[in-house]
């Protein structure tokens, strides 16, 4: 086994050995509390220049496959686990872990108390971080440091025309099951469950690049607009903003996941900010105020809507578009974890409900933004594909 070193930007080292590809890579370091779903998290776009700490000690145990992924490549910049598997168990696996980190280039590191750097995350908050391996492990702890240190930070950082797909396409709903709505979708980092999802509800999802403009949207006549997750600081993301204002003035229906969720907010006129250490994994609890029931869900975020000083969060909030509500909330930290407008045809959710893989408590959410759909469009008939 070839040696490896991870450089925290506070200077914390940890020694290990290399998994995946041999080299260096830098960028945030964020921990991942899911059991399961390394695959699914590995290739979800919003973990683009994210090095991902698995908390669970075994990882790999599943291999990968061709079914799993929620996008055509892996987005993570780096991976830290304590003990791979030494081969993957089980019936659907295709391939194993590691050959597929190296097969995308992608550098990681075994063998590290991930306990320990978890723990140092959750104090400190998310930091820059490098993963140094083969040859570039003997280097001088100085040099690497100050590789990580003058590694881009995620604040201010505009990521998601880095992910978004180059042009638009169409997922068609099922064979059998009639198109009833067209909807829109902004891909800012789209996985590959969502526009599945939609469209077995009968949605023709036309997935647009990020950077689409207002007129290109309404050429398709679209039902509703849907917003995808995404990497990167919405502080950044003024065409975005700009569009969905376009769609909110046309009272065209909205939802919102993830990054979508933070768009809507600023849309809106709220603030964003980054979070300490941000929510990753799968077991997050979650109000649904709309419902009164705790829902535990997927998260990946690192920035979060910000709540007007002095409106508690079960109070509306006043905006140029009308009141909004905080329709849902983190149970952990009162962070705010949904919105919802009061005279506009329009919410998010800072989570996913698409939750690849797993859990589906909020899998309904979609459901609800059909029957948005089917009260904004009052249609009921099957729709004409494009």
């Amino acid at each position: 086994m070839q040696p490896a070193v991870l450089v925290l930007e506070d200077g914390r080292t940890f020694r290990g050995e290399a998994y995946g590809a041999r080299g260096s890579t830098v960028g945030e370091a964020v921990f991942v509390t899911g059991m399961t779903g390394y695959q699914e998290t590995l290739t979800d776009p919003s973990y683009h220049r994210q090095v991902v700490v698995m908390t669970a000690p075994h990882i790999g145990n599943t291999g990968v496959n061709r079914e799993d992924m929620e996008s055509g490549r892996i987005w993570a910049a780096g991976l830290v686990v304590r003990d791979p598997a030494l081969r993957p168990s089980s019936w659907r696996s295709q391939g194993n872990l590691e050959d597929a980190l190296r097969e995308a280039g992608v550098v990681g590191i075994s063998g590290v108390d991930t306990r320990a750097l978890t723990r140092h995350l959750r104090d400190r908050g998310a930091m820059r971080v490098g993963i140094f391996s083969g040859p570039h492990a003997t280097t001088a702890d100085e040099e690497l440091l100050r590789a990580v240190q003058e590694a881009p930070r995620m604040a201010g950082s505009a990521l998601a025309a880095e992910v978004s797909t180059p042009e638009p396409y169409v997922v068609s709903p099922p064979e059998g099951t009639p198109t009833r709505f067209r909807v829109a979708a902004l891909d800012l980092g789209i996985k590959g469950k969502t526009p599945a999802l939609l469209s077995e509800r009968g949605i023709e999802v036309h997935v647009l690049p990020s950077r689409t403009g207002v007129d290109e949207l309404l050429a398709l006549e679209p039902d509703g607009v849907f917003f995808s997750n995404g990497p990167g600081d919405p502080a950044t993301a003024d065409h975005e903003v700009g569009l969905l204002r376009e769609v909110l003035e046309r009272r065209i229906p909205f939802f919102g996941i993830c990054f979508g969720n933070q768009l809507l907010g600023r849309a809106l006129g709220l603030g964003t900010y980054k979070l300490p250490f941000g929510h990753r994994g799968i077991n997050q609890p979650v109000l649904d105020r709309t419902t009164g029931k705790v829902e535990v869900t997927s998260h990946n975020h690192g920035f979060a809507v910000a709540w007007p000083e002095g409106v508690p969060t079960d109070q509306p909030a006043d905006t140029d578009y009308g009141p909004v509500r905080c329709s849902h909330i983190a149970l952990n930290d009162d962070v705010v974890e949904g919105i919802s407008c009061q005279d506009l045809p329009a919410f998010s959710v800072q989570y996913h409900p698409e939750a690849a893989a797993g859990p589906h408590d909020a899998e309904h959410l979609f459901d609800r933004f059909v029957g948005l759909l089917t009260s904004s469009t009052d249609k009921e008939a099957p729709r004409a594909q494009a």
